[in-house]
């Protein structure tokens, strides 16, 4: 743990100084769920289905391993009357010594025709970049580095993203992220440099299937992510539905910068529904640890339907 810190203290360094202090990561990059649950990546999504959502995720990269990844995020959206949909998220991530917290304010605009609902919408962000400071008591570290120092409160930074979401004739599914669209950096170091950010953008793209006479909906879809300072990749997915929706089963394989093989298993019992996802990755570094897990808890109020995933074209 302690050569695991001492690795992970110096990226940081080095990153903070060939980039001035720009983003390290995007956080919509570490979902793997964001074809079933679009409104983790999307602010399009926001308030699109019926009632109000309660969702808990959270992950585990490369479990096992010490100081290995791990996300805790807790959200919810709801329409307001037929057109406008609300939402708030809160993000805590940790790598290591590298802490990230987020909180977003998310609204949308639903526009909907005879065949066609999409959403578009806004998010104002806020994040915070910091290294713990209980791993900085390390006997490995200098509690005097004025580098490390400067980075105790971490750096400051303000987001506006953008999506758009939607389902044409009940069948394709789309939507379009453009996160950190606009990015400030609210504090400023030593040296007088403020951060600057990149354009990234995540594409959804997928087909509902339904299978007459055998209660099925057959769903591959396929998920693109560009983003910042991130290994570009691609997710291919397909999703099962059974039971009128009550059962869930999948798989996916993502290729790119990262390469992964995984499964999903799912239930929906009234208004709760349950996900996991295991994923293994086919470079070295698997070897060293159990592969990654991802947990979503979603509760939707007011509906009563198990019917989480499906989005409802009726209300017009």
């Amino acid at each position: 743990m302690k050569k695991l810190l001492s690795i992970a203290i110096l990226t940081i360094l080095f990153f903070g100084t060939v980039s001035s202090q720009v983003r390290l990561h995007s956080e919509r990059g570490v979902f793997t769920q964001g074809h079933i649950h679009p409104v983790l990546i999307n602010p399009g999504a926001t308030g699109f289905n019926k009632g109000q959502n309660l969702l808990f995720n959270y992950r585990n990269t490369w479990a096992s391993f010490p100081g290995s990844p791990s996300s805790y995020t807790f959200n919810y959206d709801g329409p307001i009357g037929n057109r406008i949909g609300i939402g708030a998220q809160l993000m805590s991530d940790r790598f290591a010594a590298f802490e990230t917290l987020k909180g977003l304010l998310s609204v949308s605009y639903n526009i909907e025709s005879d065949v066609n609902k999409v959403g578009v919408g806004l998010s104002l962000e806020y994040l915070q970049h910091t290294i713990s400071s209980d791993d900085v008591g390390s006997p490995l570290v200098d509690p005097n580095d004025q580098e490390i120092l400067n980075r105790l409160d971490g750096s400051q930074f303000f987001d506006l993203s953008l999506g758009a979401y939607g389902v044409y004739d009940d069948k394709i599914i789309y939507g379009v992220t453009l996160p950190s669209l606009v990015s400030a950096m609210l504090n400023e170091f030593d040296n007088g440099t403020q951060g600057g950010t990149e354009i990234g953008v995540i594409g959804h793209l997928g087909y509902r299937h339904r299978v007459p006479n055998y209660d099925m909906i057959i769903e591959p879809s396929v998920v693109f992510k560009y983003l910042m300072l991130t290994p570009t990749h691609v997710d291919l997915n397909i999703k099962v539905d059974l039971l009128d929706e009550a059962l869930t089963g999948g798989l996916s394989y993502t290729v790119g910068g990262d390469e992964r093989f995984g499964f999903l298993a799912g239930v929906n019992l009234d208004s709760f529904g349950f996900y996991y996802s295991y994923n293994i990755s086919f470079h070295d570094f698997q070897s060293y640890n159990n592969g990654s897990h991802e947990l979503t808890l979603k509760y939707n109020i007011g509906t009563g339907s198990k019917k989480t995933s499906k989005p409802i074209m009726e209300d017009k």
